[in-house]
């Protein structure tokens, strides 16, 4: 994404380039398969068949029993995984539709972007990339990407069909085998580890070693560290709807006081969390940034749980929505036209005004919900979870293991290969399978 409209608002919008070709419109190379398949229903677009198949999935509704931002269960009003992508896609429809993505293709880019995620959501991310040391680390998107090409199972490589191109997969699962287009428009880091393209120590990636062949397969054509289009628009989308989201369930549970935001100890606190996601700014033009949102109509001066206050936040979501979307869609018309951008005919622009509002709210939710002692205690007991189950599966495996990951342990072709499957198996984890699993193994209960 490409943040470098003007500073001083968020809906200064840049001029427009010299004109350029149109972009091209989506061809047979961004529909194809990994594994060719013959159309089932005559009429429906591979793209449609895509996020059928990503919204049946058990990885998708495995999400609403992992972590977004609390626990699940533990209130009836917070976010999980689940609902955050499902969010995230309405979101990302709109808005990429609006700048002429196909929407079911952006749609499930957002739907599956978040598939990836282990119990307990980044918590169980760090936990697991310690204990996958030996095998390479784990990161949830290099995760999803996984999922969605080899352990959902949906759709499996000939055996003696293409052994060229197939190896080392014939006879293999190729998990959703979902189009070229999808598969990149779910990939927001499209580089493996260590690969950033401007920052080296960077801990994002989209791909481990061993799925280089099929990430190989769905770039093929793509400039080298570049998101295509659809990407940016699902990348976007996923920032405002956390962003936003966060903000409402931290205000609703009553951990966010929206007075507090004029403290100028609190301010200067909060700007310091805020450089986390927006390292160029300083607390200057981060104040700015919460003065512009703090001066609107529908920002909150409180909340009392009652229906008026309830419909207030739900406004509040809205409006903050609408807006960081609207600016997004009118900087990136004013750079590159009017017509449908597909691919790789241009990068979703972002005015770094928006860009700042956005950092700010996710300062804020860290700073009045995740940093709370409470979730603080609650990490630190997830951590040790992931560890101790880690450690027990990896000692009796394949006891332990479901029949799928057994298998890929048993026919692993080396020590790497069979630490995968045992990771592979705790990253399918629900946060409440994971405490029963590890109540069972290690408490012996």
């Amino acid at each position: 994404m490409d943040d470098t409209a003007h500073r001083s608002a968020p809906f200064d919008l840049p001029q427009p380039s010299a004109p350029r070709r149109d972009p091209s419109r989506y061809d047979p190379s961004a529909e194809a398969r990994w594994v060719p398949e013959p159309d089932k229903r005559p009429g429906r677009t591979a793209f449609q068949r895509d996020r059928a198949r990503v919204l049946h999935s058990a990885a998708l509704r495995r999400l609403a029993g992992t972590t977004q931002v609390v626990a699940p269960m533990r209130s009836d009003f917070p976010r999980t995984r689940l609902t955050h992508s499902l969010e995230c896609a309405q979101v990302g429809r709109e808005l990429g539709a609006s700048l002429g993505c196909d929407p079911d293709l952006v749609e499930t880019g957002c739907l599956a972007h978040d598939l990836g995620h282990p119990p307990f959501g980044h918590t169980g991310e760090e936990a697991l990339d310690q204990a996958a040391v030996a095998c390479g680390g784990f990161e949830g998107n290099a995760q999803s990407l996984r999922i969605l090409t080899r352990l959902e199972p949906k759709r499996f490589a000939p055996s003696d069909e293409e052994p060229a191109r197939l190896a080392p997969w014939p006879g293999r699962s190729v998990g959703l085998n979902l189009s070229r287009a999808a598969l990149d428009a779910a990939t927001k880091y499209p580089w493996t580890r260590g690969g950033h393209p401007t920052d080296p120590a960077s801990t994002k990636y989209g791909v481990y070693a061993d799925d280089l062949p099929v990430f190989r397969w769905l770039r093929t054509g793509a400039p080298a560290d570049r998101k295509c289009f659809e990407a940016t628009v699902m990348d976007w989308s996923d920032d405002v709807a956390y962003s936003t989201h966060d903000v409402e369930d931290g205000l609703q549970a009553g951990h966010i006081d929206p007075a507090a935001l004029h403290s100028g100890e609190e301010r200067t606190e909060l700007f310091k969390i805020a450089e986390r996601y927006a390292a160029d700014a300083g607390a200057e033009e981060l104040g700015e940034a919460l003065d512009r949102l703090q001066a609107q109509e529908w920002w909150p001066r409180g909340y009392d749980g009652s229906a008026r206050a309830r419909a207030g936040l739900k406004d509040l979501t809205s409006q903050l929505i609408g807006r960081f979307c609207l600016a997004a869609e009118q900087a990136t018309r004013a750079r590159y036209g009017p017509g449908p951008l597909t691919r790789y005919a241009a990068e979703l622009v972002v005015p770094r005004g928006v860009r700042l509002e956005c950092a700010v709210l996710k300062a804020v939710a860290v700073r009045y919900v995740m940093q709370r002692d409470e979730q603080a205690q609650l990490r630190t007991r997830q951590r040790i979870v992931i560890a101790e189950l880690a450690d027990s599966l990896i000692g009796a495996a394949p006891y332990g293991l479901d029949p799928v990951f057994a298998a890929l342990y048993e026919n692993a072709e080396d020590d790497r290969a069979a630490l995968r499957a045992v990771i592979d198996q705790i990253a399918t984890l629900t946060d409440a399978s994971a405490l029963a699993l590890h109540a069972r193994l290690v408490e012996g209960r």
